[in-house]
């Protein structure tokens, strides 16, 4: 299992954009799922994106066409691009490599004002 630390996270206006950075500790090459999740404030964890090891991606609806998730092997990183944020958006984002027996990083603070 590899070790996940995210950065990126902030305090932002509505409207505005932020680039979350999911660096891996060891190789993720091999690792077919890697994805970000978000806790909002008082509510359950949910799927925000996800992207295979060919490239696929899949979105939350709440984020499609706002958030681009990529995946950088050579740097043994994964991004989520965020624009046009919203207050909706505030959360505690977290990155999470694999399925059966994932690895989760520590999580970054997204607040977004109105």
């Amino acid at each position: 299992q590899v070790q996940l630390v995210e950065s990126g996270g902030g305090l932002v206006e509505a409207g505005g954009s932020l680039r979350l950075s999911c660096a891996a500790s060891g190789s993720i090459l091999n690792i077919n799922f890697m994805a970000w999740y978000r806790q909002p404030p008082g509510k359950q964890r949910e799927l925000v994106a996800a992207i295979n090891s060919g490239g696929s991606t899949n979105y939350a609806n709440s984020v499609k066409g706002r958030f681009t998730i990529s995946r950088d092997n050579a740097k043994n990183t994964v991004y989520l691009q965020m624009i046009s944020l919203k207050p909706e958006d505030t959360a505690v984002y977290y990155c999470k490599a694999g399925v059966l027996k994932a690895s989760w990083g520590q999580g970054t603070q997204v607040t977004v004002s109105s």
